[in-house]
């Protein structure tokens, strides 16, 4: 047991095990309970935390009676902001080989075992896995945070547990809010990057960007004419909306307003960025008007349809029997 340089701890949250890797700059706090969210990415200098948390709060998927359970609500009415980890289905419900997957399903909704991989004053580590339910996967995550860094590794593999051939969808459901997301914050992205716009509004009667496209970052067409800087940041109550970013030769991008975070990770694997933009225009269920947050999400596929429609448009990931894919990301904070 430590107080200072590298350190872990482990405990509850909201009645769900979290663990706690720390160091002289950053804390981040992990669910292996629910789904190995991170709910916490605290700078500790700026008293700074990254990460959006809802305002419905963390709630104990197996303690909470649903008024009416469905695929949508699995996800959403235990959403309680944070990072996810998304597989094999990203967005919508979907149906895959007789497979019924619920929205982002399955992992994001199942505890994972937690074992410490490195417990020193230099660097501390844990490794992360699950099993899925309704599909044969191993997906496992581990965390590393070194002394004296302002960086968060991360090592993810998913592994194919059968001898059939499969597809999955594969994402980071990374989402900024206050008070560390404000007006004016900034993103960057890699020179050529491009826009391309959800086929339909997700919020009638406005969206940010006009159908069509693709669109050259950062200033596309507007709904309704003019144009949109999709790199600012807008105030509340601005349309909601979701675009699918490409062409990434690198993947990266930075988000800044007082302080910024810098995440990189391998676009081979994750060549879309999801911008999920809710500043606070939809006032139905579940958002109510009460939020102003921002999604800039690495995923394997799109659009947010589910992975039957992924399959179909050929942005599926594929692995064969019993082959394991690979994915590293890295976020820094910027001062």
């Amino acid at each position: 047991m430590r107080n200072w340089a590298a350190r872990l701890r482990h405990g509850t949250l909201g009645g769900l095990r979290s663990v706690v890797l720390e160091n002289e700059l950053l804390r981040v706090t992990v669910l292996p309970g629910k789904g190995g969210d991170v709910v916490e990415f605290l700078h500790k200098p700026t008293d700074t935390d990254f990460v959006w948390l809802s305002p419905q709060g963390l709630r104990e998927p197996r303690e909470h009676l649903h008024g009416a359970a469905d695929d949508v609500a699995q996800f959403v009415d235990h959403y309680e902001g944070g990072w996810q980890e998304i597989f094999p289905n990203g967005g919508a419900p979907s149906e895959y080989r007789g497979a019924r997957l619920a929205q982002h399903g399955e992992v994001a909704g199942l505890p994972w075992e937690c074992e410490v991989v490195a417990d020193s004053e230099q660097e501390v580590a844990v490794r992360l896995s699950v099993r899925t339910r309704r599909m044969p996967y191993r997906v496992e995550k581990t965390f590393r945070l070194r002394s004296g860094s302002a960086a968060l590794e991360i090592e993810g593999q998913a592994a194919n547990d059968s001898g059939v051939s499969l597809h999955a969808m594969w994402g980071q459901h990374i989402v900024y809010g206050a008070p560390f997301l404000r007006p004016g914050a900034r993103i960057r992205l890699p020179e050529g990057v491009t826009v391309i716009p959800h086929e339909s509004a997700i919020n009638p009667p406005g969206r940010r960007v006009r159908a069509g496209g693709p669109w050259t970052w950062p200033v596309v067409p507007a709904d309704g004419g003019g144009e949109t800087d999709l790199a600012v940041v807008p105030e509340p109550g601005a349309p909601s909306d979701i675009v699918y970013l490409t062409g990434f030769t690198a993947g990266w991008y930075e988000i800044a307003a007082d302080i910024g975070l810098r995440v990189e990770w391998d676009a081979s694997v994750l060549p879309y960025l999801w911008m999920w933009q809710e500043f606070g225009a939809s006032t139905g269920y579940p958002w109510w008007g009460r939020v102003h947050t921002l999604g800039l999400e690495p995923f394997s596929s799109m659009p947010t349809d589910g992975l039957a429609a992924a399959v179909a448009n050929g942005t599926a990931l594929a692995l064969g029997p019993y082959e394991k894919k690979v994915l590293r990301l890295r976020a820094e904070v910027l001062v």
